[in-house]
């Protein structure tokens, strides 16, 4: 789960961690209040989207008088931004944080995420902040400096300083950035982070370390202990059909394709996605309805997929384990009789009790067409896709 960079700022600052005084506003007349609360002559109105990269987006403004505040505001609010992070449908920006301008000295770089891969924490530190860590990354690798933290031991002191040298940072400042450092993995691992990024940490003109920006990401499974973080879910942010499946309990992403698909198991529905992509397809979501699919978590899993209007063809993949194949196809059939389907239906099962679940569904008087093979359901489900493409072209 993501949130906004003013929430991220207001946890953070919990930590230690310094920040600019800032105001969230509504509307202009809220940016020019907050302005005016802040008080100074320069400030930064900031549209909050979940997304990097909104500055080159042209969601922060520099102002420098209260008419410019008000200016910004009623340009930024309800406009939609896109980013390289948001893809082309970009998000709409309903709120803004109103922050004091910073006399920035230099722009660095610090993060901490979650490395899977090894089983540890990294840090990422650079000596240039204030762009995209990816670019930096490919075009000049050296300028990043990664430091590795093991998760039953912890941030060292060592660690932080030597990521405090690592970014260039003076002697009589390497005290104040390790506070920082260390109060950004205490906030990581009490808060059940994924990610904690801030770009730019500014060094100030008067020698203070402020976090300009801040990005934080949280693990989805550990929210219901963190009720704390749940509650700054922003849904509007959210990708709606994605939002309405955790909602209801499944686990689905929105894809760009135009091949719906419902499998049981993480590890089958990527195998599907792929075998589509290899048939010419393109897989609208990633859909795994679990071990338990019931009747009426089969009918949801429907309805979730068909709500895309961009789904020309759908395919049911099941592998009966715990599951049996004849209760899964009771539910397909049910399903159907419920949904007015206006798009093909390709169902392929496989596991306990395949035999009784084929019949049943061959025995509804649907038009249901079945697969043997994941490759044959896969591309049946091209083939029918092609044909309504072709009927609506």
């Amino acid at each position: 789960m993501d949130i906004h960079e003013y929430q991220a700022k207001q946890l953070l600052a919990e930590y230690g961690i310094k920040i600019a005084e800032g105001g969230l506003a509504y509307s202009p007349e809220d940016a020019v209040q907050r302005s005016r609360e802040i008080g100074g002559g320069v400030w930064a109105v900031k549209a909050q989207i979940h997304s990097g990269a909104r500055g080159k987006a042209g969601g922060i403004r520099i102002c420098k008088t209260h008419e410019q505040v008000v200016e910004a505001a009623e340009e930024l609010l309800g406009k939609r931004l896109v980013t390289h992070q948001t893809g082309p449908a970009g998000k709409v920006c309903l709120r803004l944080y109103v922050e004091a301008g910073t006399d920035i000295a230099r722009e660095l770089y610090l993060s901490f995420m979650v490395d899977r891969a090894q089983e540890r924490i990294v840090m990422v530190g650079s000596a240039e902040g204030g762009m995209d860590i990816e670019e930096l990354a490919e075009t000049r690798p050296g300028a990043i400096k990664k430091i590795y933290i093991e998760p039953s031991v912890g941030l060292q002191d060592f660690q932080a300083r030597e990521m405090a040298f690592a970014i260039g940072l003076d002697a009589d400042q390497i005290q104040h950035a390790v506070r920082l450092i260390q109060g950004c993995y205490r906030a990581m691992r009490d808060l059940d982070a994924n990610m904690i990024e801030i770009n730019p940490l500014v060094l100030t003109a008067h020698g203070d370390l402020l976090a300009l920006d801040a990005k934080m990401e949280f693990d989805d499974n550990a929210l219901f202990r963190r009720q704390k973080i749940s509650e700054l879910r922003d849904k509007t942010q959210e990708d709606p059909r994605e939002m309405a499946a955790a909602d209801r309990g499944l686990s689905y992403v929105g894809l760009d394709g135009d091949i719906g698909c419902m499998i049981n198991g993480a590890g089958l529905a990527m195998a599907t996605m792929d075998m589509i992509k290899l048939s010419g397809g393109e897989p609208a979501n990633f859909l795994d309805v679990g071990g338990g699919a019931s009747a009426e978590r089969t009918e949801k899993a429907f309805r979730m997929v068909l709500a895309d209007k961009n789904v020309k063809a759908m395919l049911v993949n099941i592998f009966a384990g715990i599951n049996r194949c004849d209760w899964i196809a009771e539910g397909v059939v049910q399903a159907v009789k419920k949904i007015d389907m206006q798009v093909p239906l390709i169902v392929r099962l496989s596991g306990t009790n395949v035999e009784q679940g084929r019949k049943i569904i061959e025995e509804s008087g649907l038009p249901i067409i079945m697969a043997n093979t994941l490759a044959e359901a896969a591309e049946k489900a091209v083939q029918a896709r092609n044909e309504v493409v072709a009927r609506q072209g």
